[in-house]
């Protein structure tokens, strides 16, 4: 329900600040599905959360209600330099951002803060790049169909609009059409997918957007009545999402301190073998994400349990092998 709200208040942010003229109430009721109570309510939540909404009228029913043009004024006052370095730091993860359908807006309001620096402080700030830097990780192709797809995708989970689409799948190696409800974009790994309930098979499905060769968006709507944890891909190592398991694995003694040195996973436990050895236990899904992040290591890295994990490894290795012979 909580998430149904924000989507819903979302879009009346939106439409309120789209409005030179304001709008009613009832505008927004009608528009949203949802009694003239509940957009009062929402009106309310939006001006607690420092929005600055504002009505114009004398009859309370004919009352617009409108935007401050200038909303944020008095957080771009309370910049301190340290808050726009770090902002400007950001801007390599923003290009890495470039199918991300609020990628724009993200680099017009840095070039907005930035026109408002002083000369000084443009001067330190083009500094930062020879003191810290940053790379981003891979990135699937941006191309232009791709930022329009994710683009629609974008409004058609805001909407709750309900998607065709066709979408090659990397597993079968085939193309197929499916019909989804689009819950939720994510953004991972340099990748941006879909998560979408797929009333066929009736479970969520993870899509890769720039695997998506046809979209179409319909004018039905759907209703949520399922909801998503907030970290959709928690229980992976990637971008998986299934039911965690039990996982042991042995480190060698010449990557213990690099092993030792990160956080994997939240659920990680490290303990100390002779002669440096690591052995390391997480909770996570047995996917292809944690298989190829122990193939990363090569022979320095030994899978313990569970079985089914043993197997797939020694079988991955098996045919790896294969092809140097």
């Amino acid at each position: 329900m909580r998430n149904q709200e924000v989507i819903r208040q979302w879009q009346i942010l939106k439409h309120v600040e789209s409005s030179r003229t304001g709008v009613t109430i009832h505008d927004l009721a009608d528009r949203a599905g949802v009694t003239t109570r509940t957009i009062r309510r929402d009106l309310q939540a939006l001006q607690e959360a420092g929005f600055a909404l504002f009505d114009e009228g004398e009859e309370h029913d004919t009352k617009r209600w409108k935007l401050d043009a200038q909303p944020f004024r008095s957080v771009q006052e309370g910049l301190a330099v340290e808050d726009v370095a770090a902002l400007f730091l950001s801007r390599s993860i923003v290009e890495a951002l470039s199918a991300w359908p609020l990628a724009d807006q993200l680099r017009t309001a840095l070039t907005k803060i930035e026109g408002a620096l002083n000369p000084r402080m443009r001067e330190f700030l083009s500094a930062l790049p020879q003191v810290i830097s940053t790379k981003a990780a891979p990135k699937a192709g941006a191309g232009r169909d791709l930022v329009d797809v994710t683009r629609r995708l974008f409004d058609a989970v805001r909407d709750r609009r309900i998607a065709d689409m066709r979408y090659f799948s990397a597993a079968s190696h085939r193309a197929r059409a499916y019909v989804v409800h689009p819950y939720r974009i994510a953004l991972a790994q340099g990748g941006v997918y879909l998560i979408a309930w797929v009333p066929q098979y009736d479970e969520f499905r993870t899509f890769a957007v720039e695997r998506i060769e046809r979209l179409s968006v319909q004018e039905t709507t759907f209703r949520r009545t399922r909801e998503l944890p907030t970290d959709v891909f928690g229980s992976s190592l990637g971008v998986f999402a299934a039911e965690p398991e039990h996982i042991e694995v042995e480190f060698a003694a010449r990557v213990s301190p690099y092993v030792r040195g990160r956080v994997w996973h939240e659920s990680q436990q490290v303990a100390e073998l002779p002669d440096g050895r690591l052995r390391v236990t997480l909770k996570v899904s047995n996917d292809w994400a944690l298989r190829s992040w122990l193939l990363s290591f090569g022979a320095d890295a030994r899978a313990l349990s569970p079985p089914a994990l043993v197997k797939a490894m020694r079988e991955e290795l098996a045919k790896a092998a294969g092809q140097y012979l």
